[in-house]
């Protein structure tokens, strides 16, 4: 498979690091900063962290914390009305995967006009971009490896895939450390849905020489690495592991892309609300038990183990996270299913899955899941 490989993000990774990020953000030639975080990577102190280290740096910093989960274009036009004041010169996102999209988001319309929905779809973006940088405090989504933001349109519920290579983070400052206050839950959806995007991207029709090494290498990371955060959350070598993997997952994504197990994941958020890790969660296994039948191999050469094996190790890894197990326990209603089906036709990451899937293949999945 040809690609067309080009990595824009340094990627600065150890414990404590936390510290150099005023440097490294000064090292951009910004003066003024927005930080984007939410509040509760504030509660614990990590934002004031690394605000202190911008203004330890000279920087002056103003931090946007309307932030919420799954951030929607409401929580972009705030941010915009905030950016639009302070006139930031770079933007620090502090936070998971939701500031980070979040920071991308008003990154897009401060730098070029329109609306968020202007930059649905990809390399939407009509001029260069603020210089950002982001501080993970989860480990999970990979956002900050990525050049895409999701966000939720507020009116619709729809989940937008805005990407463009101008919006890939500079710097991304990678310290575990930080990963240890992650509350129980959030480590087991994050874990979750960094596992997701290690076993999506390695079978996607977009997979390649380089997304295959980023695949390889998070799940060698990602998957001894989980159970031992869930049991043993002050482990820092299991955290770093889990940091390490979702960031490397983040740049499969980035070169592969992800496939049916996000996309039927997608419709059940916007619908029922249920959150993304644990409808990811639910829908990989069943998807895995699908693609076998076609690219089986495939998940062999990743876990070593047969398609059946893996999705109940997957499956597995989901009860051991105290996530639910069919979506009837999320509150999923049986005659919606039909019309989750349809939804999931539609969304831009299955066009990726290795097998074609119709309507009645993702009921199929539904019914399987509910």
């Amino acid at each position: 498979m040809a690609f067309d490989f080009h990595c824009p993000t340094r990627i600065v990774y150890g414990p404590g690091r936390v510290d150099e990020l005023g440097a490294l953000t000064a090292s951009l030639g910004a003066e003024r900063v927005l930080v984007v975080s939410d509040p509760g990577i504030e509660e614990v102190g990590h934002t004031q962290r690394g605000v202190e280290s911008l203004r330890s740096a000279g920087l002056e910093t103003l931090t946007f914390d309307d932030v919420q989960e799954n951030p929607t274009t409401d929580n972009v036009d705030a941010g915009l009305a905030v950016a639009t004041d302070f006139s930031p010169e770079a933007i620090v996102a502090i936070g998971g995967g939701s500031s980070m999209d979040c920071a991308k988001g008003i990154n897009f319309v401060y730098s070029c006009g329109g609306t968020m929905q202007d930059y649905w779809g990809v390399g939407k973006a009509t001029a260069d971009m603020l210089p950002m940088v982001a501080v993970p405090t989860t480990a999970g989504t990979g956002s900050e490896a990525q050049s895409f933001a999701l966000i939720s349109d507020a009116e619709t519920h729809i989940k937008m895939a805005c990407g463009d290579k101008r919006a890939a983070f500079k710097i991304a400052l990678l310290d575990p450390v930080l990963t240890l206050t992650q509350p129980e839950r959030v480590t087991a959806l994050t874990g979750i849905d960094a596992i997701a995007h290690t076993v999506e991207t390695f079978v996607t029709k977009k997979r390649n020489a380089m997304s295959l090494a980023y695949s390889r290498e998070a799940w060698a990371l990602l998957a001894p690495a989980f159970p031992i955060v869930l049991t043993e959350p002050d482990n820092l070598a299991a955290r770093s592991d889990m940091q390490l993997g979702a960031m490397f997952a983040g740049l499969a994504i980035e070169n592969s892309m992800l496939g049916s197990a996000h996309a039927s994941a997608n419709p059940l958020t916007a619908e029922f609300k249920v959150v993304h890790g644990e409808a990811v969660g639910l829908m990989l296994p069943h998807v895995v038990r699908h693609n076998s039948q076609n690219v089986g191999q495939w998940y062999v050469e990743l876990s070593a183990q047969d398609p059946e094996e893996l999705a109940g190790l997957l499956s597995s890894l989901r009860h051991q996270a105290g996530l639910a197990g069919t979506l009837s326990e999320c509150g999923v209603v049986r005659d919606r299913l039909p019309h989750l089906a349809a939804a999931a036709t539609q969304q831009w990451t299955g066009t990726f899955n290795p097998v074609e899937m119709s309507q009645d293949d993702y009921l199929r999945l539904y019914e399987a899941a509910w």
